[in-house]
């Protein structure tokens, strides 16, 4: 049960665009927010964070907490997303783990056999206070404006953990998954356990929506995703099932096992909401999950960087798409670049607020004529 001081229990954000989408009611005016709007592309980030490692910042709570808040003042979207890393827990927990400037999350030393798993130590309590203060700073701060928590997906934790490191395959921790699942079942328990308690210390915190988030689920087969991960991705979850705040599943490059993710490969309760990468028309996105659920995204990061007209039209494509769905929440297809200009996602979001709720933009008709000039974009204009 959420304390009641909690935003959703007191009512500060329960009536939010965000959480209305997550819960299925479409807002008046369509929510967008953008994974990773709290970081790399905005000049105020990058001179907070000169002279502190990326782990250093994620564990100083008043540092969290400003750069959490960055994106909201500028661009006016419609949450936070807290800034944290997915390997922030595991570190919690006492694993070796640095991120290392152009390769991402490095480990002292791999996680590979029985005894390697066995080995690994418990997330206590005590060692989440840093992330609790971080969230209360924040959720104080933010008003009505709702806060996500979000942890990394037991699959993804595990392939950092097998390999050591960035992988583009994941070869080492998909033949533990066949070669030994007994010892990668028990990998990914300990991954779940440590992910679920991070989500949930943020939520107790003050986090009013929770999204686990799987990286590298696109090198899975469905089999292998529905039969030796999505019941671990299911445990995770379900760390913030009795708190009762929305809950958002997504994955890169997740197509083929996206209906699966909304259920959770049948595991556990359903999420509320699915996210969907750039590769999915989101029309047909919304067939696969089906109409109970919200979708999210799913505008292409590489739009970013585009002349405002194709990247005017794209949007509006994905509105009229996402107009399918029970509701909607604009979003990226993953993250955003580090080199885009962040006016251009402050017009982004001056254009979604601009199209209502997101329905009437019919059969495509409404796109224009190639220009990608439309009516009523706001400020969104030259």
């Amino acid at each position: 049960m959420l304390p009641a001081t909690h935003p959703l229990s007191d009512g500060r954000t329960a009536g939010s665009r965000l959480v209305r989408a997550l819960r299925g009611d479409r807002p008046e005016t369509l929510p967008v927010w953008f994974m990773r709007q709290a970081g790399r592309s905005l000049p105020e980030y990058r001179e907070l964070r000169v002279g502190t490692a990326m782990l250093d910042a994620c564990l100083d709570p008043a540092l969290a907490s400003e750069i959490t808040l960055q994106p909201v003042r500028r661009h006016g979207v419609d949450a936070g997303i807290f800034f944290s890393d997915i390997v922030v827990p595991i570190k919690l927990a006492g694993v070796d783990v640095e991120i290392v400037p152009g390769r991402g999350p490095v480990l002292g030393a791999p996680v590979r056999s029985a005894a390697d798993v066995d080995a690994l130590g418990r997330l206590e309590p005590e060692a989440l206070a840093p992330i609790t203060e971080a969230v209360a700073r924040t959720v104080a701060e933010l008003g009505s404006t709702p806060l996500i928590g979000f942890a990394g997906a037991p699959f993804t934790l595990a392939a950092y953990l097998v390999e050591g490191g960035p992988s583009k395959d994941h070869i080492r921790a998909r033949t533990m998954m066949h070669a030994d699942p007994e010892t990668w079942s028990r990998l990914l328990d300990w991954a779940a356990d440590v992910s679920g308690a991070f989500l949930r210390a943020q939520v107790l915190a003050g986090a009013s929506a929770a999204q686990l988030f799987d990286s590298w689920v696109g090198s899975l087969s469905r089999a292998d995703y529905v039969g030796r991960v999505a019941p671990h991705s299911a445990r995770a979850l379900g760390h913030v099932t009795d708190l009762g705040v929305p809950r958002i599943h997504f994955g890169v490059g997740s197509g083929e096992v996206l209906a699966d993710m909304a259920t959770v490969g049948g595991h556990g309760d359903a999420v509320d909401a699915v996210g969907v990468d750039w590769r999915l028309p989101l029309d047909e996105a919304v067939q696969r999950v089906g109409a109970a659920r919200t979708v999210q995204g799913n505008i292409d990061p590489a739009m970013l960087a585009a002349p405002w007209a194709v990247l005017e039209a794209h949007v509006r494509d994905v509105v009229r798409r996402g107009g399918t769905a029970r509701a909607h929440v604009v979003n990226l297809g993953h993250g955003v670049p580090p080199e885009t200009d962040p006016t251009v996602l402050t017009r982004v979001v001056e254009l979604v607020h601009s199209l209502g709720d997101g329905t009437g933009l019919g059969d495509g008709t409404g796109l224009g004529d190639g220009s990608g000039r439309a009516a009523a974009t706001g400020s969104a204009g030259a």
